[in-house]
């Protein structure tokens, strides 16, 4: 039996066996004994391991064949369950292969039977299974496809060690017995489906009973959760409610081996699995790819734990749209048609038992639960190694950072701008960090805090003599920082009959002591530092344009506390450990009310502010619970400063985000708020860079 060339990328199909008059495939005498034996251990099959065990048996007895694998086609993973029970040379075993990359997965999908000859082994068609077959020695393989009139379960395959052992007789006895394999697994999928049903009533009728009592729900859901595992495949079992007065989702319960209980967490409407769902007003199930386009604190980390599936069916009673059920799965389509209808039963029932009594007690429990957050002393924050000084996971911090590791292994001079209190002295210490020179000095210059007189001395130094009091030769900041980094804060500071000595030694790497002659040659990296608009200094005619140009070779910004509202509570923890173990203060917990003014409040001091508050709240605080004096923040808000419309109408738009927490649409919106659409309000923050997303919490 050999394969055409022109047919040599493809399995060979086996040829149909002889027809007698009946219609039934023609089988040698000397086979009907072993067909007889086969039909009778269906007749007596109890358990479908030990069926295939004794079947495979029989077969290697009877009929020489060295290797039988069955082969169920598993529709919730789109994989091919395989079990090794013949093997002459192996005990039992039993894997998972794709259902697209294996010959048992093509013979299910085609319904045609393959035959495979020893001289054909080096097919390109099935690569891992012909090695497999030529590891194990087989000269020829035949798979045939577990169909009945009803169903395609899956494939069974024969091995054997005899050149071309498949012919026609032999081929017809196999397709008999796979014939009686598939009705016998259609009978065990049916015997199956048949207890599962029982399961899924009982499940039902558990959750009703639950349901029914009058305990508080947050009490019984891992009664319920457990009850749903019983019948689904789901890793987390949840619940939310929509909260009309902020148009956002908050989760009221969550059972979960993947994550924790963040119950009272609260998401945009419009960026949630509820939010999906309410739409269609019916179940909906995510795959892996819809999830990942949706981002919230309750999905998220589930992604990163392997989440590959997702059912949201919405808690609907009458008119009233309530929240939904979401359920969360590892597997990969584990949410089929049966599933979904029992989900949407139990999501009915838990609608039901939603009164309004039993959400307000829901509410004031979640409220209890989120009346502090707390702040461990013991666990560290976590931060990247390179970045240990800086603390922040917001998009704006990200994408800064992002600029520094480009930046960082060069030998570029980097400008960095920013308002006072961002931390722009933190990022250049980062630069240094990661740069080759890190193992060189570091050295900083606050060109603000320095008489002009004494600046050009600082940079340069200067020769004994060189002026009155100058009593000895001193090395300047350049000098010393060969090989290094130099930091110059406030560069914008700089007078103007000192910039163009400073721009000669970048631009030549050269410059001469104050009273000296010797000229001197240095290796140095700058990076500069100001909170103003080098820009308009120079159409002001107060700083250099080619000095300006000079040094915002790679420009960082360095972003404003406003845009990173994320980050907030990170930094108050941060600063609320470190004072409070300076102080030696045992302070373990933040109101909530606390926390939400200072996230919400605009910080023009930015970090620095922050800092110093926290420290003022720390000293105060008598007790566990951090005690902050809110009162001074209104009190010591200075007043607006003049800038450019456009300004102006970004910290407008920022203040409406940070008092909504991010939310949009909604009659308690930004949108709202501002008296805007929703449309209009999203096409200018996409003009000024806005990422709402910074603001939700």
């Amino acid at each position: 039996m050999s394969i055409p060339r022109s047919q040599r990328n493809k399995p060979m199909k086996a040829s149909a066996p002889a027809a007698t008059g009946n219609g039934r495939a023609a089988i040698d005498c000397d086979r009907c004994e072993t067909l007889f034996d086969a039909t009778d251990m269906v007749a007596r099959c109890e358990s479908m391991p030990a069926f295939f065990g004794s079947l495979a048996e029989l077969l290697c007895e009877r009929e020489d064949c060295h290797e039988v694998s069955f082969s169920i086609y598993d529709a919730a993973n789109h994989v091919m369950r395989v079990h090794l029970a013949g093997s002459v040379d192996r005990p039992p075993a039993s894997f998972v292969v794709p259902t697209d990359e294996s010959i048992s997965g093509y013979v299910w999908q085609t319904q045609e039977a393959v035959v495979i000859p020893r001289q054909e082994f080096d097919l390109p068609c099935f690569p891992k299974a012909l090695r497999w077959l030529e590891k194990k020695k087989l000269k020829a393989y035949c798979t045939l496809p577990l169909a009945t009139t009803q169903n395609r379960l899956g494939a069974m395959g024969f091995g054997s060690r005899v050149t071309d052992d498949y012919v026609a007789d032999k081929l017809a006895l196999l397709k008999r017995i796979a014939d009686l394999v598939a009705v016998t697994v259609e009978n065990a999928v049916t015997r199956d489906a048949w207890q599962n049903g029982e399961k899924r009533l009982q499940a039902l009728s558990s959750i009703v009973s639950v349901l029914n009592s009058s305990q508080p729900l947050r009490q019984i859901f891992p009664l319920i959760a457990n009850a749903l595992r019983s019948v689904v495949a789901a890793e987390t079992v949840g619940f939310t409610l929509y909260d009309h007065s902020h148009d956002s989702v908050l989760v009221g319960a969550v059972d979960s081996t993947l994550i924790e209980d963040i119950a009272g967490a609260r998401v945009p409407f419009e960026h949630s699995l509820t939010g999906v769902a309410f739409h269609g007003e019916r179940a909906k199930v995510f795959t892996q790819e819809e999830l990942n386009r949706i981002s919230s604190v309750f999905l998220q980390p589930q992604l990163d734990r392997g989440v590959r599936s997702a059912c949201a069916i919405p808690l609907i009673h009458g008119q009233m749209k309530l929240g939904a059920l979401i359920l969360c799965s590892t597997q990969l389509n584990p949410f089929l048609s049966k599933e979904v209808f029992l989900l949407e039963h139990i999501a009915a029932q838990l609608a039901a038992s939603l009164d309004h009594e039993r959400i307000d007690r829901l509410l004031d429990e979640l409220s209890a639960k989120l009346l502090t957050e707390q702040v461990d002393l013991g666990v560290p924050i976590e931060r990247e190694t390179a970045f240990d000084e800086i603390i922040g996971q917001s998009e704006p911090l990200k994408r800064t950072l992002g600029l520094v590791k480009t930046v960082a292994s060069t030998n570029a001079t980097v400008l960095v701008l920013g308002e006072t209190g961002t931390g722009k002295e933190l990022i250049a210490r980062a630069i240094h960090a990661m740069s080759s020179r890190r193992q060189s000095s570091f050295l900083k210059l606050n060109c603000a805090a320095i008489p002009t007189g004494l600046l050009e001395s600082e940079l340069f130094g200067h020769e004994k003599g060189a002026f009155t009091g100058a009593v000895s030769q001193k090395i300047g900041r350049l000098e010393l920082a060969d090989h290094g980094t130099l930091f110059l804060d406030e560069v914008g500071e700089i007078a103007m009959e000192l910039q163009p000595k400073l721009l000669r030694a970048l631009q030549d790497q050269e410059f001469e002591r104050l009273g000296g002659t010797k000229t001197i040659h240095v290796d140095v990296r700058l990076i500069a530092a100001t909170n103003r608009d080098l820009a308009k200094s120079v159409a002001d005619h107060t700083f250099r344009s080619d000095l300006y140009y000079r040094l915002s070779v790679f420009p960082i910004v360095s972003p404003p506390l406003r845009e990173r509202g994320k980050d907030i509570p990170l930094l108050v923890r941060y600063f609320v450990q470190q004072f409070a173990q300076r102080m030696n203060k045992h302070i373990t917990s933040i109101p909530s009310d606390t926390m939400r003014v200072l996230v919400n409040w605009h910080w023009p001091g930015n970090v620095r502010e922050l800092e110093n508050f926290i420290e003022r709240c720390v000293i105060l605080t008598q007790s566990e619970m951090l005690y902050a004096p809110l009162a001074e923040l209104m009190a010591s808000s200075p007043p607006m400063e003049q800038g450019t419309l456009e300004s102006m109408e970004r910290e407008h738009i920022l203040r409406a985000l940070r008092q909504s927490e991010g939310v949009i649409a909604g009659i308690h919106g930004a949108a709202a708020r501002l008296g805007l659409k929703r449309t209009t309000l999203q096409s200018r923050m996409q003009k000024l860079g806005i990422d709402r997303r910074e603001f939700e919490n």
